[in-house]
């Protein structure tokens, strides 16, 4: 289980970070590395996707909402990165929070978007998550424990976050796996 301190740690790193990390557009690796809580949402489509499946897969989580500026500007380089990331075993799931479904599928009507958007209209997993701003987005490992965030937008087709995100793929379990559960949260 996650403990709501650590968790707190970590979204206050992450916010504390972004301002260093704003001239950068980095990824932000967080020290705690914490273990990814419970996700199970439906996609547009009414497909309910498990975090738990994705297991032995780099999952990259973006939360988002139609409502937000930098949200809708960086979907086409998510897109890219999706694009050129599921082929190396990385998986894009955006995470609408706080609006119906039919909402969401009309603002995706005219873009071309092919990965997987979940929508969350009772943002539960925004606090789940702790998600205190748009868009955020976290890097899962192949263990389900959260490596990197970000928090604002980023160039996500830009080779070096590219290369932050495909340097779990080869990384060889880190110390801080061999002392805790490599299971999602409840």
């Amino acid at each position: 289980m996650v403990r709501p301190s650590a968790l707190c740690f970590t979204v206050l790193a992450l916010v504390i970070s972004a301002k260093a990390q704003a001239a950068s557009l980095g990824l932000i690796e967080l020290p705690q590395k914490p273990i990814a809580p419970v996700l199970g949402l439906a996609d547009l489509t009414g497909k309910i996707h498990q975090l738990e499946a994705y297991r032995g897969n780099i999952v990259v989580l973006h939360f988002w909402a139609t409502w937000c500026a930098p949200c809708r500007r960086e979907l086409p380089a998510l897109q890219k990165a999706s694009e050129k990331l599921l082929p190396e075993g990385v998986v894009v799931l955006a995470i609408n929070v706080g609006e119906a479904s039919d909402r969401v599928r009309r603002f995706l009507s005219d873009r071309k978007v092919t990965f997987s958007v979940l929508t969350d209209p009772s943002a539960e997993s925004r606090r789940r998550w702790q998600v205190n701003a748009m868009p955020t987005t976290y890097i899962v490992d192949q263990n389900g424990f959260i490596f990197f965030g970000a928090i604002g937008e980023r160039n996500w087709a830009e080779g070096r976050l590219m290369r932050q995100i495909l340097s779990l793929k080869d990384a060889t379990p880190q110390k801080w796996v061999s002392n805790r559960t490599p299971k999602l949260a409840e």
